[in-house]
């Protein structure tokens, strides 16, 4: 046995190893019976000042034990997380996560693998998920695919990857110059689309926000016009993106039109499906989506509507020698060689701007393996089938309007209130009650000009009852601001 090394920074001794090991397990049971028990807890709660205070403290000097770190995150963190673990959370687009995603991350946490590249399993497991994604999206053996944070960097990546179709590889060293690219997604597309379009250096201005129909969908016909009138300009129109799950109601562009249109128009066509694309894996879902599999880029979260843990985002390109072309860098300290370590050219960091890369392939690989896609997807379908109950309900209940179609799990209502009160002052009043309750999480959002009640039901382990809950809730708050 080796003697003690004081400059590593493991457990020294035998006795050091099984007290870090008794400590771990009761770490490993304290986030198991957090999961377990979830139900007992609010949705979230404010932290109060003295949890905060304790994270004021000045960088530590010296060592300090496992135990009172882990005291402190009991006590100070984990009762104030944004709570999307908890079945009444249904504000923003957040999955739950899984017990199975949580065991996958403390063992990718253990390898400690840099998934940049280089000859090694976890960089096969990444290319075992592209796979899968081919065969799910029906895109070709030759597309490839790239694990990121989250859609907002795919869909940046699947700009760039456009943007160099449209310049040629030598716009990668020469920059835009005289380049006047203009895109164009619908006005209901996420924010992170005109970030990309500032990020590449092309301008929020280049891009064309069409308006939408009374679905909430690209009007395909004002699209047309608009890419006729830029090429009358003197502009170069590059690029159309889609949404499969708008962020705001979920509404889903009409993909084959689009992918038609842009194939007319020599147009790179980028999905943007973040949590939408996933609907692929159930056949309820499915054929909203049609037209997807025509995409020359898809971007896409795992870790919503697939319930792996944060974070696990995804771009799948259908040329991989395009989407390589975009990203590739060679460089004297990334040579790659026949045998050794060095080997299994290309690797992921050939497909995006990130050498450093965690092991998110393996969370997503865990979930697939232990769930099937088959109950992946039930659990999809189950949060449409929840979102039509509360749109029913909202519809079937006088003091409730429905503001927008419901297309697959978003819903967007509010309470009428006061005849001729501040609605939107009411609604907003109405929701920070139901997060200061614990009893449910929804957001706000604006359809038509009016302040919505944004319920986005994503929580595999939401139930009937919480939907109830939720809008019984609504109704109680709102009566007892009526009086």
């Amino acid at each position: 046995m080796l003697p003690p090394d004081p400059d590593s920074l493991d457990p020294q001794t035998p006795e050091d190893w099984d007290a870090f090991r008794a400590q771990s397990h009761r770490m490993l049971d304290d986030m198991l019976d957090y999961a377990q028990q979830i139900r007992t807890r609010p949705v979230w709660q404010s932290a109060p000042a003295t949890a905060r205070a304790s994270f004021a403290e000045p960088l530590p000097r010296a060592p300090g034990e496992l135990a009172d770190a882990h005291a402190t995150f009991m006590h100070d963190v984990l009762p104030y997380a944004v709570g999307n673990v908890h079945p009444g959370f249904m504000g923003w687009v957040h999955g739950g996560g899984t017990p199975v995603g949580m065991l996958a991350e403390m063992l990718a946490a253990g390898l400690n693998a840099n998934v940049g590249g280089r000859s090694q399993m976890p960089v096969e497991v990444e290319r075992q998920i592209c796979r899968w994604m081919r065969e799910l999206f029906a895109f070709p053996e030759s597309a490839s695919g790239v694990f990121v944070t989250g859609t907002s960097m795919a869909n940046l990546m699947g700009l760039l990857v456009a943007r160099t179709q449209a310049l040629g590889v030598a716009a990668r060293q020469d920059g835009l110059k005289d380049a006047r690219l203009v895109a164009y997604t619908s006005a209901a597309a996420h924010g992170c689309i005109a970030q990309a379009m500032d990020l590449s250096g092309l301008g929020t201005s280049s891009l064309r926000r069409i308006a939408v129909n009374d679905r909430q969908q690209i009007d395909v016909k004002a699209l047309a016009q608009a890419i006729a009138l830029d090429r009358a300009a003197g502009l170069t129109p590059f690029l159309v993106v889609g949404t499969a799950g708008t962020v705001d109601t979920g509404a889903i562009d009409d993909l084959t039109a689009l992918a038609a249109l842009a194939a007319r128009e020599q147009l790179w066509f980028h999905v943007d499906g973040a949590y939408g694309a996933l609907g692929m894996l159930t056949p309820e879902v499915a054929p909203l989506l049609a037209g997807i599999e025509l995409a020359d880029s898809l971007a896409f979260d795992f870790h919503k509507w697939g319930q792996v843990p944060y974070d696990a985002g995804f771009l799948l390109v259908r040329d991989g020698a395009r989407h390589m072309a975009a990203f590739a860098a060679p460089a004297a300290y990334l040579r790659r060689e026949a045998r050794g370590l060095a080997g299994g050219s290309p690797w992921p960091c050939d497909f995006g701007p990130d050498l450093s890369r965690g092991f998110r392939a393996l969370k997503t690989w865990f979930t697939f393996k232990v769930h099937g896609a088959e109950r992946m997807g039930a659990a999809i379908a189950h949060t449409c089938a929840l979102a039509r109950q509360l749109a029913a309900r909202v519809q079937a209940t006088p003091e409730l309007e429905l503001l927008a179609p419901v297309t697959l799990n978003i819903v967007c209502f509010r309470h009428r209130g006061v005849p001729g009160g501040d609605s939107d002052s009411f609604n907003r009043e109405i929701v920070g009650d139901l997060h200061e309750s614990g009893v449910a999480a929804p957001s706000t959002t604006t359809i038509g000009g009016q302040l919505a009640i944004r319920a986005a039901i994503v929580n595999h382990r939401t139930r009937a009852h919480d939907i109830d809950a939720l809008v019984d809730a609504v109704l109680r708050f709102g009566a007892a601001r009526m009086s």
